[in-house]
């Protein structure tokens, strides 16, 4: 039950985008937006819809590139669409939070996580900075991170993706807020984590009667987290209507089409008969001294075949692919393409060699250069790896842009200017531009929609197919396993637990952890989420 008082109203939202030629073109068409104390509003769509732009201007902001053109934006009976940036300013981080989609692109690396979070409310007046330190040890526990009193004097870098985004949770709580958006908050997370973080979330929003917009385009979380939903399509409103009433009996048809679970299977493949184009080899590898990250961990990679790499948050996977690509030489044990020795770093690694492993990387955010246009993103590994002009370069960079199907005017845009997802294909495109055997892919579809996402996995099953590529998929989205794995290995606290052909490890699940995994999965019902926490006790 929220409060009767309306927090945010918001009436004929429109949103321009700057194009390429300095013409403006409308993206948010005419949107309305109400919200109650206490409440969570869900706001689902697709890619490009119009989610974190909605999002933001109820801040009162506009991402750089687009502006507010009309409409009103009422937080407490102040228009923040005409207010002074004085009287935004005193209400962002006070009254109003943001939870970003990528915790590790929002936190700054040079300060300790309890100094940020202390920021908020020493720059508002709220506490001081001995009354922030005790807060934030408080939300800490909360939010169940470990070793309450002492994470927060730990830096970014130094926490895993879970724990860094309930960390920036607890900042956004660290005023009291009256108005959360979470853009995104658990994308990017393994589904155990992301169990945790989802309860961590909906613990403090009922705690404090805190109002939420809550942005995903996860069917089966949203479910979870929202009171009401919206339904957006090309910055419109398609439909709305409480969370119950949206899952069980969805109106129109691209809602039904949001509501279908991924079909795609990838068909059993005969067991390999060649030597592995890559191989780990009883690799240890660990960050400073004494904190090892993988321990003697084997892992065998065929030509034309896809092998999933799961496990939750801190069990070692992205330090695979780290190793693997030269980022991070192991202690001991070795790294093979077809049967040679890698080089432990990629300094020593040849050109050749680089050219053959490509990473797509997990945060499209942090993985792209800002100051650089799309086509020198795409281009530059065309001309370093494969010599080619600078005809031949735009001529390749328009047909990979047409590949992952993004506008060929896109070439002229910064990643500033594109979505989460939009973003991720650009990273995507990058890696294929230089024509690799072996590609890792890194939550690849993560920050992606279920439809965008169903389609780059039809697309990177289709380029395995034509071109013989290899793929090394880290991943914690199971029905991505389903559909592009033809074996599986199972990571936890660094080490191996299980491994094998798809229906061997997964279907039914052999080892206990295994089938941990496959029950936090989110189900589309709306009690889903407190059935599996009252079960868990």
């Amino acid at each position: 039950m929220t409060d009767e008082k309306r927090l945010l109203e918001i009436r004929g939202l429109r949103i321009e985008a700057r194009g390429a030629d300095g013409t403006w073109n409308e993206i948010v068409h005419g949107v309305d937006l109400d919200l109650h104390r206490g409440e969570v509003l869900g706001l689902i769509g697709e890619s490009g819809a119009g989610k974190s732009t909605i999002g933001l201007a109820a801040m009162g902001y506009a991402r750089e590139g687009c502006r507010i053109a009309g409409g009103s934006i009422l937080f407490d009976g102040i228009d923040l669409a005409t207010a002074r940036e004085t009287v935004k300013r005193s209400l962002r981080g006070a009254r109003i939070a943001y939870v970003a989609q990528s915790a590790a692109a929002a936190f700054d690396p040079a300060h300790r996580l309890i100094d940020q979070y202390a920021e908020g409310p020493l720059r508002h007046g709220v506490k001081s900075k001995a009354e922030a330190y005790e807060d934030a040890k408080g939300l800490y526990r909360r939010m169940q991170l470990p070793d309450p009193d002492n994470i927060g004097f730990r830096y970014p870098h130094q926490v895993s993706g879970g724990q860094l985004q309930r960390a920036m949770t607890a900042m956004a709580m660290a005023c009291r807020p009256d108005l959360i958006i979470f853009d995104e908050p658990t994308t990017a997370l393994d589904v155990t984590t992301q169990i945790e973080v989802l309860a961590a979330i909906k613990d403090v929003v009922r705690q404090f009667r805190t109002a939420a917009i809550y942005i995903t385009h996860d069917l089966a979380v949203v479910a979870q987290m929202a009171d009401r939903i919206k339904v957006l399509q090309y910055g419109s409103k398609v439909e709305e209507a409480p969370a119950d009433v949206m899952m069980s009996a969805p109106r129109e048809e691209y809602t039904r089409s949001l509501w279908a679970v991924r079909h795609m299977e990838k068909p059993e493949a005969p067991a390999p008969k060649l030597d592995p184009v890559l191989s780990v080899r009883n690799v240890t590898a660990a960050y400073g001294r004494g904190f090892t990250v993988l321990d003697d961990v084997s892992v065998d990679l065929h030509r034309g075949r896809t092998v999933a790499v799961v496990g939750e948050s801190g069990s070692g996977k992205s330090t695979l692919a780290r190793v693997i690509a030269g980022l991070l030489p192991p202690v001991s044990g070795e790294v093979l393409i077809d049967g040679g020795p890698l080089s432990p770093t990629l300094a020593g690694r040849s050109r050749e060699d680089r050219q053959r492993i490509q990473m797509i990387y997990q945060m499209a955010d942090t993985a792209l250069n800002p100051r650089q246009k799309i086509r020198d993103i795409i281009g530059r590994p065309m001309s370093f790896h494969l010599g080619l002009d600078r005809g031949e370069v735009a001529r390749r960079v328009a047909d990979m842009l047409e590949m992952i199907e993004l506008p060929k005017a896109y070439a002229d845009r910064y990643p500033g200017e594109l979505s989460g997802g939009q973003k991720q294909r650009i990273g995507i495109a990058r890696a294929l531009a230089a024509e690799p055997e072996v590609v890792i892919c890194d939550e690849v579809t993560s920050a992606l929609d279920q439809l965008v996402a169903e389609g780059i996995l039809k697309l990177l099953m289709r380029l395995q197919h034509e071109m013989k590529l290899s793929y090394l998929f880290i991943t914690h989205e199971l029905a991505t396993v389903k559909a592009i794995a033809d074996d599986v290995v199972v990571m936890r606290h660094g080490k191996v637990v299980d491994r094998g052909t798809r229906t061997e490890v997964l279907f039914p699940p052999r080892k206990d952890y295994t089938r941990v995994l496959l029950d936090s999965v989110p189900e589309m019902n709306t009690g889903w989420l407190d059935g599996l926490l009252a079960a868990r006790g």
